[in-house]
């Protein structure tokens, strides 16, 4: 069963390394090799650790933190959904992406957005997202990925 609890600075490095394998596991083919080695190269200290300030969540399966999830409400964005590989294919991705929605819509936000990678749009797209104009994405590394920006509607329930 997945425990989905806010992040704290500690967790900034755990966060960091989920990211870092699911997108070396996940993106192959959808970026280049050097695509995805320059995005997760360097460490949760140069900048990734202040993603822990927002509403970041880690999802944990018996304690030990399995998934990522953030939600800015600056900019009504959902993103950081990451599963480390040996969960993938579980649910978890998309228990993570409804209990964001969920906030979103308890914090009063009445549609969230998000920057899709090529790999993860079909995922969005069965989960009530639209959106199919190719984008780049400008990461505050410098690097730059092809994105599709993508929109839900958020109902009441």
């Amino acid at each position: 069963m997945l425990e989905i609890r806010r992040a704290t600075p500690r967790d900034a490095q755990t966060a960091f390394d989920i990211r870092l394998q699911a997108i070396r596991h996940q993106c192959i083919g959808a970026y280049t090799t050097e695509q995805m080695l320059a995005w997760t190269a360097g460490a949760a200290e140069d900048g990734y650790d202040v993603l822990m300030e927002k509403h970041f969540y880690l999802g944990c399966v018996d304690g030990e933190p399995v998934a990522t999830g953030m939600l800015d409400l600056e900019n009504s964005e959902i993103g950081a959904i990451f599963v480390l590989p040996g969960f993938m294919r579980q649910g978890i991705g998309l228990e993570i992406l409804n209990y964001l929605e969920d906030l979103a819509r308890d914090l009063g936000l009445e549609e969230v957005n998000l920057d899709a990678t090529l790999n993860a749009a079909d995922f969005y797209r069965r989960c009530g997202y639209v959106g199919d104009e190719l984008a780049i994405y400008h990461s505050p590394s410098g690097l730059q990925l092809a994105c599709l920006p993508m929109v839900k509607g958020l109902s009441l329930r």
